[in-house]
């Protein structure tokens, strides 16, 4: 049989682990399908109202949803309505009683001096097109290049990380140098972007998976990650 290869991207849900395969509350869904209950678009148009506010960045707002109690339980927007209530609540922008009751009790705790910006419902088609590069210029040269072979991070993250879990410590190769990006997480906890060098690894399914019930399936299989330089040690 063919080598499969598989490509991940940076999320795997915070790099936690035991959440299984990923299938829907109801079994997979049909190409296309965009809603499943009416109130669905307005949990969109809420988040994409208050992101624009600019009170979070994209990766606090990622933290935010992966790290919900009882996440693989939750259905996709349930998972954004829970999120923004969390960020809104951590900068005292809504209250308990407020989310209780579904109306505004109080301004917003936001300083005086600090006017939240609004996105109108005319720009919401050009901010998404315009999107949130993240790409950055750095003065440090990448420590790696093609070839290379390189070891991921082995220990406990104590924050979220987009490192997923079945990678921790395992021996890949760099197949490709992305340019410097925002490091995610220093940008999801606060601690400013951060830019790292940024990589695509190719981990053997076999080194991921060693003990593997399938040898002969994990021996056919490689996987890809984009990783930041900080995630990486030479191999």
């Amino acid at each position: 049989m063919p080598r499969r290869t598989v490509h991940v991207s940076r999320a795997d849900l915070g790099g936690q682990r035991g959440h299984g395969r990923v299938v829907g509350p109801a079994g997979p869904e049909r190409e296309g399908d965009l809603w499943h209950a009416a109130w669905e678009p307005r949990a969109l148009a809420v988040t994409l109202a208050m992101g624009g506010t600019g009170q979070w960045n994209i990766d606090m707002s990622r933290a935010a949803r992966e790290s919900l109690p009882g996440y693989a339980g939750l259905t996709y927007y349930e998972i954004w309505v829970l999120a923004l209530e969390r960020l809104m609540r951590e900068r005292s922008l809504v209250s308990a009683g407020e989310l209780r009751s579904g109306s505004v009790r109080r301004p917003p705790k936001v300083p005086a001096r600090m006017r939240l910006p609004m996105l109108r419902a005319e720009d919401v088609a050009t901010a998404l097109a315009r999107g949130s590069p993240s790409e950055r210029c750095v003065d440090a040269p990448p420590r790696f290049a093609v070839g290379d072979a390189v070891r991921t991070f082995a220990g406990e993250v104590p924050h979220h990380t987009r490192l997923p879990r079945y990678a921790r410590g395992r021996l890949g190769r760099v197949v490709a140098h992305r340019g410097a990006h925002v490091f995610a997480d220093a940008h999801a906890t606060g601690r400013g972007e951060m830019p790292q060098h940024l990589y695509t690894v190719c981990f053997e399914g076999a080194e991921l998976w060693p003990d593997a019930e399938d040898a002969s399936e994990a021996a056919r299989l490689s996987v890809s990650i984009d990783a930041w330089e900080p995630y990486l040690a030479p191999g």
